[in-house]
Parts: structure tokens; sequence; C-alpha cells
């Protein structure tokens, strides 16, 4: 039986958003052995190596004109998030940082205003203000469930989910007419080089030797890799494609939901401010989406 397309779209959203909301605790557990940058570049190198026997086959089918954008997709759409949140992660818990990461449907929107000509609703300035105003209020939430100063480590996710928002325009924009898992491998090959090169110039191998907990942080970082990085970009690409660029971002209303509970699960403080901040940050998503 053939799915709908709207049907198509709703049954990727769930997968995306079970396994990226997932990731953020995967990202905690493999801080505790490297550094933010080898998580980073460990789930890029990964992702790649996932795809490099289908690469070597596939990467003439991408047209010369083309290969700038799965370049930008590469590299803002996944190797420049894959630093950043682990950034953010040695300072905000996996369930603030997965909250955050909601962000990216309003940052697709304004992606799509400021170089795509999309046009602005005047309700959609109401959703985004609401979406900022709950980003603000979680970089006040300290890790023991607390209010102090603002936490600038937010930033990074915010810088994340912009990135997110240009690359998912891109993809809509410029690689439609390519098949997902074509541009997903070759935009994973873009990043390759350099997520390498970080490898072994850092002290990765001397924290495989050394550090009792490495294979078990490393086989997260697999999993992060294959399924958060390969497999999950070829789904969203091709939800990209059949839907609009913002419809495609909607995985996040249920990403902060997914990310609460093994936030939960790891034994993470929760407390209302978290909710508010969530339910402040989706509502604008709605609003957006309305």
């Amino acid at each position: 039986m053939k799915l709908s397309y709207s049907t198509l779209s709703w049954l990727l959203i769930s997968i995306l958003a079970l396994i990226w909301g997932s990731s953020f605790v995967l990202m905690k557990e493999a801080l505790a052995v490297f550094s933010p940058y080898q998580v980073g570049a460990l789930r890029m190198a990964i992702a790649a190596l996932a795809f490099a026997p289908l690469t070597i086959f596939i990467f003439r089918k991408i047209p010369l004109d083309k290969w700038k954008y799965v370049a930008i997709s590469g590299w803002i759409g996944n190797l420049l998030p894959a630093f950043l949140f682990p950034l953010a992660q040695t300072s905000l818990s996996s369930s603030v940082t997965g909250i955050l990461n909601a962000l990216t449907p309003l940052f697709t929107l304004l992606v799509g205003i400021i170089a795509f000509q999309t046009l602005l609703k005047k309700q959609q300035v109401v959703g985004l203000l609401l979406g900022f105003a709950g980003a603000c209020s979680l970089s006040l939430l300290r890790n023991d469930g607390s209010v102090g100063n603002i936490d600038y480590h937010v930033l990074y996710v915010m810088i994340a989910t912009l990135f997110y928002g240009i690359s998912i325009n891109v993809v809509r924009q410029h690689l439609g007419g390519i098949k997902p898992l074509y541009v997903a491998a070759c935009a994973l090959t873009c990043t390759a080089p350099f997520a390498f090169t970080y490898l072994l110039t850092s002290d990765f191998l001397l924290r495989m030797q050394t550090h009792e907990a490495a294979p078990k942080a490393l086989f997260y970082l697999v999993i992060l890799g294959v399924l958060g990085s390969a497999f999950a970009l070829i789904l969203f690409n091709k939800l990209v494609q059949i839907s609009s660029a913002v419809q495609a971002s909607m995985t996040t209303y249920l990403i902060p939901v997914v990310a609460l509970f093994w936030g939960f699960q790891a034994g993470e403080v929760l407390t209302i401010w978290h909710f508010l901040g969530m339910v402040l940050i989706v509502s604008g998503v709605y609003v957006v989406n309305k």
C-alpha cells in the first residue's frame, strides 16, 4: 500500500523526532570521555564512513552546479551543529538542549524571509517572539533547576538551529530534484576530510587507550553517527522534498518531549520552568505554522 505524502510526512516526522530527541543524551554520555570537538568530529566521521561504500558510486549523480549546495548542507546543516551542540552541553543539560532545538522552525522562517522572499504574516511575528522568549527563559536555568544569571551556552544551540534553518531552505530550494540518499551521502562526505583531520591531530587515540569508559562512549557515538546523522539525514531530506521547509522542521514539536524523557531517565532535574520554556517555544512554532 502506497502512503500519501501527508501520511508519509508525519511518519517521517515521528521517526526523526525519536532519533534526534535521543541524540542529546547520547552526546551527554560521550562527553564523559571525549571533548566537545571530538564528539562532533566523531559523529561526522562515523556518519561519513557509513555512507562511504555508497558514495564512491553516486557522487557523479550530483550535477556539478549543485555541489555547492550539497557542501552547504554538509557543513552548515551537519558539521557545524555537530560541534555546537556538544559545546552547549558542557554547561546545559540534555533536556534544555533538546527543548532549545525546537527553535529550528523559527529560524527556518527567518532565513526564508531574509534569503528566499518568504512572506511574513502578522501572527508569525507573535510566534517568533514567543519562541525567543522561551529560549531566554531557559537560558536563566541552572542544571540544579534554580534560576541564575544568563547561561550564554544557549547561544551555541541558537546558532546551530539557525544553521539548520539555512540548510533546510537550501535543500528545499536547490536540491529538491535529487534523491535524498544521494544528497545525504555526498553532504556528509564533504565533512569527512575535516572531521578525520581533526581527530588524528587531537588526543582522541590517547583517550581511547587510557579511558576505561571509551569503548562505551564510542558505541554511543556510533549510534549517533549512523542513526542520528546518516540515516536521519536521508529521512529528513526526503521530508524536506515532499513538504514545505517549515513543515519539515516540525519534527521539533516532538523532539523536546523525547529529550525530556531521556533527561528524566538520566536523572536530570526538571522543574516547572523547563516546561514553561518548552511551552513558549512550541507555542511559538505553532503560531508560526498556523
